[in-house]
């Protein structure tokens, strides 16, 4: 995993550009956020007010949610005693994450926190220079995002947990399930950067799995049927990435494959259990879960610019026993005595 890392790092070079536009304010987070003073202390308050901003409605977030405010109630945060939450939900709208950031500075949030990339840049730009922390969950690459250095140090009142895939074992779960496969289609949003490192990280490791990846990049949900459908006459399967744009068409993706006989792996749990056939992934309640926890060490009084992003260690193996029959495939041995079934 640490070449990965050092490849994510090199990739980041390629994706300021992407990474700025969804970021606004006309420049990059790390040149907007040059007047921002270190965290206040926030230890002491009888009531604390978090803004909650998620970039996309779909399952894997929507766990991210829950896990943060979980992870925050197991450290003594406990909505309607002593924290309130304030959330809005920018519907994969790179544009209204920056709007609702804004309204966040500009009521005075004690934190916010964001979930996923275009949320957690536009958190970033807007609460800097008004020195409310930022504590995100469900960011692939914090560096590519420009929300820390290629050091892994940010320095500045920002900090969080990154959601990377573990590209390579996913890869040898789905060669267990098809052992004659060539090719892995991946639809992925253009304007999510977090997308186009996870991609690369497929891109680098299908070649010694022997498998070669297709991919297609879309702009918004509506783009999904189309593209799924010109894919899948392609592919032997779909692999999802943690693509806040395709996940929130995932009905959508399913069905087309459906309709080509080839199933679809997806990203984390929740996707299994709405019909992916598997999934090498994270549980994203426990990642929220470990976000919370680091967003209540501020609140306690830690200085979050100390505080270097985490990233996730374990991974878990999912199956759909429905879609496995569906499509006609036998349960891999070295798979069925490790993974979680779902029906």
């Amino acid at each position: 995993m640490k070449n990965m890392f050092k490849k994510i790092a090199a990739l980041s070079l390629a994706a300021l550009t992407m990474a700025g536009a969804l970021a606004g304010c006309g420049g990059t987070a790390a040149q907007d956020a040059t007047a921002s003073q270190p965290g206040q202390p926030l230890a002491g308050k009888e009531m604390y007010t978090i803004g909650l901003t998620q970039f996309a409605e779909h399952p894997s977030l929507d766990n991210c949610r829950e896990g943060f405010i979980e992870g925050l109630a197991e450290e003594g945060f406990v909505e309607g005693e002593n924290v309130t939450f304030e959330y809005k939900n920018s519907q994969t709208d790179p544009s209204i994450s920056q709007q609702i950031a804004t309204q966040f500075v500009s009521s005075k949030v004690d934190m916010i926190g964001a979930v996923a990339t275009p949320a957690a840049q536009a958190a970033f730009n807007a609460a800097q220079t008004a020195g409310i922390p930022v504590v995100y969950v469900a960011v692939s690459d914090p560096v590519g995002a420009q929300l820390v250095g290629e050091d892994g140090k940010s320095g500045k009142a920002v900090t969080g947990v990154s959601d990377l895939i573990p590209a390579e074992k996913q890869l040898e779960l789905i060669r267990s399930f098809l052992p004659d496969a060539k090719k892995i289609g991946i639809l992925y949003s253009t304007s999510e950067a977090n997308s186009k490192a996870q991609l690369q990280l497929y891109k680098d490791a299908a070649a010694q799995y022997g498998f070669e990846i297709v991919e297609s990049g879309i702009s918004t949900t509506a783009d999904v049927a189309l593209a799924a459908d010109a894919l899948a006459a392609k592919v032997d399967c779909f692999t999802n990435l943690t693509d806040n744009t395709v996940v929130s068409a995932l009905p959508t993706l399913l069905d087309k494959a459906g309709k080509a006989g080839i199933p679809v792996f997806g990203s984390e749990v929740e996707q299994v259990k709405n019909g992916c056939l598997a999934s090498e992934g994270i549980d994203y309640v426990a990642l929220g879960k470990q976000a919370g926890k680091m967003a209540a060490r501020v609140l306690n009084g830690e200085d979050i610019t100390k505080m270097p992003y985490e990233t996730v260690t374990e991974y878990s193996a999912d199956v759909n026993t429905t879609t496995l029959a569906q499509l006609g495939l036998a349960m891999p041995e070295g798979v069925a005595k490790s993974a979680t079934l779902h029906e």
